[in-house]
């Protein structure tokens, strides 16, 4: 073959060469996609359809409730009737962790701004279990807390009780009206059912127990319009009479320690050392006393002629005398921190015909 033959051959082999390798990488390349395509179809969470909707939806069954045993003892071909389908979860990097049931008591230490409403309300329990298992503290008044105190906090609301010498199951049950199931079946009393007997001193507690409270009050000072009975002194004479819609008698209108509740028959209103206190309706000074006065401190008591009378404790100073008239939103004094107080504030007390009234029903 001639030379001219031989490079002609030659360009064709090369080009048969090239045809065949673009076939060749074309060929893989839809192989690869092929595969890919398939893998992701196969990945895909299975749906089997539902029925049809004339089949009434009540009638189906169901998988759901199906245990992992149930389900595994399914057949490989599951009947149409069922509808399951592929659940996607999140990762989740929060461990929700359920709260444990507390049977023991915690001890807490008073700090500066506690109430026993705040402190029972942190510890979901009521002001009134907390009084209780503080007695020795606190003697049932709300007003005895002191900063640095060692609260018991019960686990429960009832009464948490030190056993004494001669005390049996049933006695104490009677007296803080419960019944001898509720003292043993509580977990926290670890009592021995097969000889129910409790060492003296030991700590017990009655859940759903409960007694009566030691009430801190004030004798009421009346006039004759009250309705309300005169103590500890002498009815005033007539003066203005309240139109019965009482404004707040200090400038904030929120609480710094007590709310009302059956322990503490009054409001504590957020009220800083010498902040102004205002007569809550119109009437007549009937007690405006200094001193200590049954841990009222200075205090101020107005009679508004209509049954109504309202109480003012914990000033710094007072500024109305016995017998004095006064107006709605006139000051009477300032607020303070005397008396049976842990911090200056206001105590704001509403009476109606010698019973007390919660404060937040009358004020606006």
């Amino acid at each position: 073959m001639n030379p001219a033959g031989r490079v002609g051959a030659a360009h064709k082999n090369t080009q048969s060469s090239r045809l065949f390798g673009v076939i060749s990488w074309a060929a893989t390349g839809l192989i690869v996609i092929s595969l890919l395509g398939f893998t992701f179809w196969s990945i895909q969470p299975s749906e089997i359809p539902a029925p049809p909707e004339a089949t009434p939806t009540a009638a189906r069954p169901s998988a759901e409730g199906l245990t992992p045993e149930d389900l595994s003892a399914l057949p490989s071909s599951i009947p149409s009737i069922f509808t399951i389908r592929g659940i996607t979860r999140l990762a989740s990097l929060k461990t929700n962790i359920p709260v444990q049931p507390r049977y023991q008591p915690e001890e807490y230490k008073v700090k500066r701004g506690d109430s026993v409403f705040g402190i029972a309300k942190q510890f979901s329990i009521k002001p009134e279990t907390l009084l209780w298992a503080n007695y020795d503290l606190l003697q049932d008044s709300p007003d005895s807390i002191r900063v640095g105190q060692l609260l018991k906090i019960p686990p429960v609301d009832g009464v948490f009780y030190q056993w004494q010498e001669g005390d049996t199951i049933e006695s104490i049950a009677s007296k803080f009206k419960a019944t001898p199931d509720d003292i043993l079946d509580w977990p926290g009393n670890a009592i021995d059912l097969t000889n129910p007997e409790i060492k003296t001193g030991a700590d017990v507690m009655i859940p759903g127990g409960h007694r009566e409270f030691v009430q801190w009050i004030i004798p009421t000072v009346a006039r004759g319009r009250s309705g309300t009975a005169g103590v500890g002194g002498s009815a005033c004479g007539g003066g203005p009479v309240g139109s019965g819609a009482f404004v707040w008698p200090a400038s904030n209108r929120y609480l710094s320690g007590n709310d009302y509740w059956s322990g503490h028959l009054a409001i504590d209103i957020a009220a800083g050392e010498g902040a102004g206190v205002m007569a809550a309706d119109s009437g007549v000074v009937t007690m405006a006393q200094s001193g200590w006065n049954y841990g009222y401190g200075n205090v101020i008591m107005i009679d508004h002629g209509t049954g109504y009378v309202t109480l003012y404790a914990h000033l710094s100073q007072i500024n109305v005398v016995p017998c004095q008239g006064v107006y709605a939103g006139n000051l009477i004094g300032l607020s303070g921190n005397t008396g049976n107080s842990f911090g200056a504030h206001l105590h704001f007390e509403v009476r109606l015909n010698g019973g007390f009234v919660n404060p937040w029903y009358v004020l606006p």
